[in-house]
């Protein structure tokens, strides 16, 4: 992985970002992305804005992440996603860096445990593993081997099963 040769500016989601975040996610994942089982999770819920952060150099948005409050069966969790690179700027780990910033956040918040769906390679590196065989189910179709979790306290993780819904209000 190259290192970020300028400084990255990491910084809370404003409403002001809206138009580059969307500009952004049209480039790294194209209209598809509103057909993924992930997308029934965000579509009528609200993203928790003091986690939502975007990474910038200078005035170029290079990358955005976003979570959003679930529960896995009875147990209260956060969704990651997207997490939403400038295809030019991939491989320089501002996607890692950024996901870290909200990670560590979540953290400092109180949250407990996070969800997402994606390749275990890239996400292991920040604590992410699978889910198991069955234990999370999502409301659609999904390879078993994407669904990750990561714990963010010893045992946030032990005995959590079931559908994957929106949080409550």
């Amino acid at each position: 992985m190259t290192k970020i040769l300028s400084p990255l500016h990491i910084a809370q989601e404003q409403p002001a970002h809206g138009t580059a975040i969307d500009r952004l996610l049209a480039a790294a994942f194209g209209p598809g992305r509103f057909a993924k089982t992930a997308e029934r999770l965000r579509e009528g819920n609200r993203p928790l804005t003091a986690l939502c952060m975007v990474a910038s150099e200078g005035d170029a948005m290079r990358a955005s992440v976003r979570f959003w409050p679930i529960h896995i069966g009875q147990t209260a969790a956060l969704l990651l996603g997207p997490l939403a690179v400038d295809p030019m700027e991939r491989g320089r780990g501002i996607g890692l860096d950024l996901m870290s910033h909200g990670l560590d956040k979540a953290v400092s918040l109180g949250h407990e445990l996070v969800l997402l769906v994606g390749d275990l390679p890239y996400y292991e590196k920040v604590g992410f593993i699978r889910a198991g065989d069955g234990r999370v189910r999502l409301p659609g179709p999904v390879d078993p081997d994407r669904v990750l979790v990561r714990s963010l306290t010893a045992t946030a993780f032990d005995n959590v099963s079931g559908l994957v819904t929106i949080a409550p209000e």
